[in-house]
């Protein structure tokens, strides 16, 4: 099996993270994977917003709970998080922004990194706090949040996954 089918079979959504953090040359290699994801007529609409500051991961992180109605950290105390957001204005946006999640995902595992898809981004950046922090980086636009890609190193075993459900493969012809 070749290394990019192994790291889609092995790669598992992790819940618990120690505090060391992903180094930047980690990051970039991981970011520009994304960049790479497939999009609609090659349109890119997809931006990715990396989070290191623990005082923003941290206020994010309570923005997202408080959307989720529930207490404690959402991001499982991942030191990193790259929020994926895209142009609303581009007809596949939603599925070009997903795209360039599975990439970072994929690419962090593929380099000893774990991660999760972490949900509620749509509802962060549509709330004045989310707009103000795009406003702050001099981000325009109309984008909605896609998803954050919380990473960091594994705090103890990954999930072993789980089994495929049958009968999801229909062939014709």
């Amino acid at each position: 099996m070749n290394d990019v089918l192994r790291a889609i079979q092995s790669r598992r959504s992790v819940r618990s993270f120690k505090s060391d953090p992903v180094p930047q040359e980690i990051l970039d290699q991981i970011i520009e994977a994304g960049l790479y994801a497939p999009s609609g007529m090659g349109r890119q609409p997809a931006i990715i917003l990396q989070i290191t500051d623990p005082q923003v991961r941290d206020r994010l992180s309570r923005l997202n709970g408080e959307i989720m109605g529930r207490e404690g950290d959402p991001f499982y105390g991942a030191p990193a998080v790259l929020v994926v957001l895209a142009d609303r204005s581009v007809p596949t946006y939603l599925y070009d922004g997903s795209l360039v999640m599975g990439n970072l995902m994929l690419a962090a595992h593929s380099l000893g990194v774990s991660s999760c898809w972490i949900h509620r981004a749509k509802e962060e950046f549509d709330r004045p706090e989310g707009k103000e922090l795009l406003a702050s980086l001099g981000i325009q636009g109309d984008y909605e949040g896609i998803g954050h890609c919380i990473l960091g190193y594994a705090a103890g075993e990954e999930p072993k996954a789980a089994e495929r459900k049958a009968g999801r493969v229909y062939r014709i012809g």
